[in-house]
């Protein structure tokens, strides 16, 4: 009977998971192996101060989690100790977040991830990283708008002040 109710909670467990992934934005996937708890304790806080969740997950439960899926590739990643950081809202954030503590931390290491649905391997996610804040390229996007404007204030201002001067 005992056995029944440890395969319910891990099949209830799995299909967490594969809400999770299937619901989060973006998914990273890391190998946090030779972090220390204070270093452990600090991504979790930069992490969840950006609204993104970070898991430590059994393999197995996410292989089965993404069994006859899209994401069934994301199984080639997953060996020794595993850790998913789903994203919330930002989909930039939890690859901006871990390949900065990264960087920091040789000791982390990224795997690969889940991006809208499609798996996604280090280079992109280094790639994605790298991108401007959702803040910057709102500025950017502002600022290329405002410049046929400014450029046309300026065009107007020229000429009358050629013409004031012609005067």
């Amino acid at each position: 009977m005992a056995n029944a109710k440890i395969i319910q909670e891990k099949q209830e467990a799995v299909k967490v998971i594969a809400d999770k992934l299937a619901s989060s934005p973006s998914a990273i996937v890391a190998d946090y192996r030779g972090l220390n708890v204070a270093q452990v304790t600090e991504l979790r806080k930069q992490l969840r101060e950006a609204g993104i969740e970070f898991q430590v997950l059994k393999n197995s439960l996410v292989r089965r989690a993404t069994e006859g899926t899209e994401m069934a590739s994301l199984n080639d990643v997953l060996s020794g100790p595993t850790a998913v950081a789903f994203g919330g809202e930002d989909v930039v954030a939890p690859a901006k977040i871990l390949n900065d503590f990264a960087k920091k931390n040789e000791a982390l290491k990224l795997k690969g991830g889940v991006l809208e649905g499609q798996v996604v391997d280090v280079a992109q996610i280094k790639a994605l990283a790298e991108l401007p804040s959702r803040e910057g390229l709102l500025s950017m996007l502002l600022s290329v708008l405002q410049a046929p404007m400014r450029n046309f204030a300026l065009a107007v201002k020229a000429v009358g002040e050629k013409k004031e001067a012609e005067a």
